[in-house]
């Protein structure tokens, strides 16, 4: 089932991180997205380049849009011209099915930005 579709949600108490080759596994069905270890825990990271400063901002209220409506919240970081997004489920020192929903879903406002972008 494609990623985009499904909804987040929460990680039980107890529930262990996902290991390092599901991971992996999961990062095939996502764009772009970098498998990163952030203070010994799995997460995963995206770049995103934009026109304008404003246009970043933008970007991120809509990922944050998204993200509230998940439950699932991700790190995101601004600079000029400039958005990078990690991701890791806070819950559980580290990945989760959560983590590349909330990326696809974020892939797919990518696209749909890119396409409005050329109209």
């Amino acid at each position: 089932m494609d990623l985009a579709v499904k909804k987040c949600v929460p990680c039980e108490a107890g529930t262990p991180p996902m290991a390092k080759d599901e991971a992996k596994e999961l990062l095939s069905q996502v764009s772009d997205w970098e498998l990163v270890e952030e203070e010994g825990k799995l997460a995963i990271r995206k770049r995103f380049k934009f026109g304008t400063y404003l246009d970043g901002v933008e970007f991120i209220n809509r990922v944050a849009k998204i993200a509230e409506e998940e439950g699932h919240h991700p790190d995101i970081y601004l600079g000029w011209r400039r958005v990078t997004v990690n991701l890791m489920t806070h819950a559980i020192g580290g990945l989760s099915q959560n983590d590349f929903i909330l990326a696809a879903k974020i892939d797919n406002l990518q696209r749909e930005r890119e396409r409005n972008r050329v109209k």
